[in-house]
């Protein structure tokens, strides 16, 4: 196996899903911290310059420029160490599978349900025959948002320490935690990270690039009632978990996620609780256009008021927090166009379109660019995100090892905007 390989399996086998749940804390999980410290020790091994785990697991360090480069601007790369909270996590057990077409079965899931997938789930199999592909063993995910990126560049720096003579600026590197519960890149210090544009490596297959995110925002819901005895409850009873229920049905049904593509919005009920007493919902809102973000907050806020109206108190109360915006807003600036046409020029080196795609999500990119860190996203190679089905496909892997060695090289030379 090639090194990338051999790290995106070890860095997969240390789970460090995120919690919204205890978000109040950063990390908000311990386990954040051991992913952090293994691939510390690795930049430590290959000679990476100030390598440091802070107190809320942000890994910070970088690489100093080649001969010639070093008063080029920084670049900067970012990923994250967290993976995602909605599937099982832990353990996790990669394995590498070899495609032959048709359906491929990688396991079975913890209720014994045989875990597959086919060119009937996912269209780019057709063209995956004969590779090999790591995979979950069907009961977790796999990790490879955004573990796969995090080796992608640990095995860049192995490449630059065993080749001095490659050309590359100084190299910003920062590995942060909870991106997949909103605060990824939040409390990093980005005058000490310094760098002013690079990239996050946080996308799906092979070729694509988005400079394009999600605004968002989220949105928590609140009900307070009023429990009596059933017997008696008649005109005295108000209950909180019904009243979540008639909140929620007043929320457009055909603007949810499983019914939206492209550039279309979304509402999203993450999470629900409740009883008669207290009940509580949880949604997130995306939309490209930022107006219209606004505006499905007001929905929320008038369908709270509506039903407060009704009850003539407040039962419902919502509280709107917004987490990222659309990072083209930033990246699109004719100073940082570089971003984009280096990414092009990259992927054409080895003999890979790219293709730009409204991210139907955000990236620590999101957070950075409006924190004065202009950054746009390139291909992490997974498939199925999020789920016990997620694969990275082998061949993707290695070759935006590749695609890394020619960007930072197209850096090492001064920038015309």
């Amino acid at each position: 196996m090639s090194d990338v390989v051999d790290r995106f399996i070890k860095y997969c086998e240390v789970a460090s899903q995120s919690n919204p749940l205890t978000a109040d804390t950063v990390p908000s999980t311990p386990s954040q911290f051991e992913a952090a410290r293994v691939v510390a020790d690795d930049l430590k091994e290959l000679g990476a310059q100030d390598v440091v785990v802070d107190e809320h697991a942000y890994l910070t360090a970088y690489w100093p420029a080649s001969e010639g480069a070093e008063d080029l601007p920084a670049l900067g790369l970012c990923c994250h160490l967290d993976t995602a909270w909605q599937s099982y996590g832990n353990p996790v057990h990669p394995q590498i599978k070899h495609y032959e077409g048709g359906k491929l079965v990688i396991g079975t899931d913890r209720d014994g349900k045989e875990v597959y997938v086919s060119p009937q789930t996912n269209t780019h199999l057709a063209n995956m025959i004969g590779w090999d592909l790591i995979t979950t063993d069907g009961t977790s995910l796999l990790g490879g948002d955004d573990k796969a990126g995090i080796a992608m560049i640990v095995s860049l720096l192995a490449r630059l320490k065993d080749n001095p003579s490659l050309p590359h600026p100084r190299i910003s590197i920062a590995f942060v935690p909870d991106e997949e519960i909103g605060h990824g890149a939040a409390l990093l210090d980005i005058k000490k990270f310094g760098a002013s544009f690079g990239y996050t490596i946080d996308g799906g297959p092979l070729g694509e690039f988005c400079y394009e995110t999600f605004n968002a925002a989220e949105v928590n819901v609140r009900a307070k009632g009023l429990s009596v005895h059933t017997g008696t409850a008649k005109g005295v009873m108000i209950n909180a978990a019904e009243t979540i229920m008639k909140f929620h049905q007043m929320i457009p049904a055909q603007e949810r996620p499983e019914y939206t593509q492209d550039y279309d919005g979304f509402y999203y009920l993450e999470r629900m609780s409740g009883d008669c007493e207290q009940a509580a919902a949880d949604y997130i809102i995306r939309d490209h256009d930022q107006a219209l973000v606004e505006k499905r907050k007001q929905t929320m806020r008038d369908a709270a008021a509506f039903i407060n109206t009704q009850f003539e108190q407040e039962v419902l109360t919502v509280e709107v927090h917004d987490q990222y915006h659309n990072l083209a807003d930033i990246v699109t600036k004719p100073e940082y166009k570089h971003l984009i046409d280096n990414a092009r020029r990259a992927y054409a080196s080895i003999n890979t379109e790219m293709t730009c795609i409204p991210m139907r999500g955000g990236t620590d990119g999101s957070q950075l660019s409006f924190r004065g860190f202009a950054c746009a996203n390139l291909s992490a190679c997974y498939y199925n995100a999020h789920g016990v089905r997620e694969f990275v496909p082998v061949p993707e892997l290695e070759a935006m090892v590749d695609m890394l060695q020619e960007l930072v090289a197209l850096y090492a030379k001064p920038q015309v905007a």
